[in-house]
């Protein structure tokens, strides 16, 4: 069984850390608890230089460096109109091998500028898209990023579609996966009868390296890029075991409204306001969870029989520093998460298997409650709109006060 985070970004992309190189991935991935990292970026010259010089072949399409494994993976953001309207969709792809990264790299460099930013933007159809991937090696494939987003993705309210079939035309079949985003889940997805066939990927998008596996997959078969491949396109539940999910509230744009007039509507409120912002009079930034409601053919709540399950998780960091009272950008949070991945292990294995008892004789019994928690759902979480994260209260009323200090001896 391992851990996969294929969605992430190089320093060469626009607000990104410039920590996110190999030499810094690789340690926070055995961290995490990720066993395989997409390399991301792939089309920036300066980052494919790095990835060519540093990552050794592992067998099967696969790479390796301090002991993570890679698959060579790369975001693009497609810009361009379509029946009238202008669309903006964000696209990963993956590729087997650096010569299909190469002759990729060499067609997508006639639509746009590969090396103003890890994530160019291209002028170029889904559609065209296709066909240049599927041309530079057949196992390459093609999944739509973070699909509800309403800027920036297959689904946006704002810039997409109300089908894969009305973004990929004839190519609908090469596409078998879609990535839900940090703003939705996958019971969300399970609204729409046509996703039933698609496998439901989650990935971190992650910009600094302390983000990597926010979202994440956990698959049990060989580390192979060709049996992963295979994997998804049969949504093979005996190797597909789940994905790990921020709630999706927690999301910048879960629901609706305005960061500037500090408006933030759930859907019913929205129709109630005509989708208008009560200050500035404008239209509203609709949400992921309104978008769905729009294209849903199913109630919220249905279950899909046979999906890939899921858990919902929230980050250590976060779990310690509202333990603590702090931001979780605090150097005592880090030292915590430090001292308690050194005892315990890996953050995905404090955060789903390591037992109650033995979380008491690490640390400090608040710590201990908050991370049971949100392995129960016993959290509240003020819902994240227009670009703005949601909230999260994992402490109840009675237990509010932070402990001063932790005990882990």
């Amino acid at each position: 069984m391992f851990v996969a985070d294929f969605h992430i970004h190089s320093k060469y992309s626009r607000a990104t850390s410039k920590e996110m190189e190999l030499d810094r991935l690789a340690p926070w991935a055995k961290l995490k608890g990720i066993s395989l990292l997409g390399t991301g970026d792939f089309t920036h010259y300066l980052w494919l230089q790095e990835l060519k010089s540093k990552l050794k072949t592992a067998g099967g399409g696969i790479f390796s460096y301090q002991g993570i494994n890679f698959i060579l993976t790369a975001e693009v953001s497609n810009i361009y109109s379509k029946n009238g309207r202008g669309r903006r969709v964000h696209n990963i792809i993956f590729a087997p091998d650096f010569e299909a990264v190469d002759k990729i790299n060499n067609e997508l460099a006639g639509f746009g500028n590969l090396s103003s930013d890890g994530r160019p933007m291209l002028g170029l159809d889904c559609v065209s898209l296709v066909e240049i991937v599927k041309e530079a090696h057949p196992k390459c494939f093609i999944v739509p990023s973070h699909a509800w987003t309403p800027w920036y993705s297959v689904f946006g309210s704002n810039s997409g579609f109300d089908s894969i079939e009305e973004c990929f035309e004839q190519y609908t079949h090469d596409i078998f996966a879609i990535e839900t985003g940090l703003s939705s889940d996958p019971a969300m997805n399970w609204r729409l009868k046509s996703l039933d066939r698609f496998s439901l990927i989650s990935n971190s998008d992650a910009h600094s390296p302390s983000r990597l596996g926010r979202e994440a997959n956990v698959f049990d078969c060989p580390m192979d890029y060709y049996e992963i491949l295979d994997t998804l396109k049969n949504k093979d539940k005996k190797r597909f075991l789940y994905t790990i999910e921020f709630f999706p509230e927690e999301g910048k744009y879960h629901y609706d409204g305005h960061r500037n007039c500090n408006i933030l509507y759930s859907p019913v409120e929205t129709k109630k306001n005509n989708n208008i912002c009560p200050v500035c009079k404008r239209s509203l930034t609709v949400g992921v969870m309104h978008r769905v409601d729009v294209l849903a053919d199913r109630p919220e709540g249905f279950v899909l029989e046979g999906a890939i399950p899921y858990k919902n998780l929230i980050p250590l960091d976060e779990i310690i520093a509202e333990s603590k009272g702090v931001n979780k950008t605090a150097q005592s949070v880090e030292q915590e998460y430090r001292l308690l991945t050194q005892k315990l292990g890996s953050e995905f294995d404090i955060l789903s298997n390591i037992t109650e008892e033995e979380l008491l004789k690490a640390c400090a019994p608040r710590l201990v409650q908050g991370i049971l928690n949100v392995r129960r759902g016993k959290v509240k979480i003020t819902p994240g709109y227009d670009g703005v994260y949601g909230k999260i209260e994992i402490f109840g009323e009675e237990d509010k006060k932070p402990e001063e200090q932790m005990t882990f001896f």
